[in-house]
């Protein structure tokens, strides 16, 4: 199950943030995301360390938690999209389809002629395009 999604702009100002649990937990969903960053910035800047090339945008499995598996995706303006699952055994395939998905959303809410570039993503229409992505994550590999 999906607990949080993040949009993280490239100077890691927060875009949007979205926790799909109670609020007891939206706290540590941000500082779970917020640290996340630092892994990418990793990543990104030691591409020999690690697995992902430079033109890959999906980054996979940033680190596991107790509780909690994160995953990344940089976008070629490298805006950072961030995943939280309490999932434990996710396949890869479901995590770049929904990053697929929410890169397909963010572009059609940044492409809004209303939005200021750099900007909290404020619109109604992209919160309910994330939900229905989050809420269908994992059924097309179930049946």
């Amino acid at each position: 199950m999906i607990v949080c999604v993040a949009v993280v702009g490239h100077q890691n100002n927060p875009l949007y943030i979205q926790s799909f649990t109670e609020e007891d937990d939206a706290l540590k969903l941000h500082h779970i995301v917020h640290c996340s960053l630092d892994v990418v910035d990793e990543r990104v800047n030691n591409p020999k360390k690690s697995g992902p090339t430079l033109n890959e945008t999906f980054l996979g499995l940033l680190y596991p938690t107790e509780n909690y598996k994160v995953y990344g995706y940089l976008t070629n303006t490298k805006v950072k999209f961030i995943l939280v699952t309490t999932d434990l055994d996710v396949r890869d395939a479901d995590v770049r389809n929904f990053f697929r998905r929410f890169h397909a959303a963010y572009v059609d809410a940044v492409s809004n002629p209303f939005h200021v570039p750099g900007k909290k993503i404020t619109s109604k229409t992209f919160a309910e395009r994330v939900s229905t992505i989050v809420k269908s994550f994992g059924l097309s590999s179930a049946g």
